[in-house]
């Protein structure tokens, strides 16, 4: 059995983003999905775990809810895990 792990602290913030993803991401998939405050933790077989799955999974949240071009996915340290970071857009003077 494949853990992966996805940090959605940056999220936490907008109104149950963090609850409506994890919703999302067990719609899509057949895997065990449970979440805490600030993290996801996907279990399951195949490749409905598979990282690079999980990741475009998580782009088609970020896009339905118009917050792509506010945040982006990133390989966090470790293996298994998936982290929602907030891009830095360049300020003009």
């Amino acid at each position: 059995m494949v853990e992966m792990k996805i940090d959605a602290s940056e999220i936490k913030g907008k109104s149950g983003m963090v609850q409506k993803y994890a919703d999302f991401i067990k719609e899509k998939t057949s895997a065990d999905v449970s979440s805490d405050a600030n993290t996801i933790i996907v279990k399951g077989e195949g490749p409905a775990v598979a990282k690079k799955y999980l990741r475009i999974l998580t782009k088609k949240f970020l896009h339905k809810y118009e917050l792509i071009d506010t945040y982006r996915v990133i390989a966090d340290e470790g293996e298994n895990a998936l982290q929602i970071k907030e891009r830095r857009l360049n300020e003009e003077d």
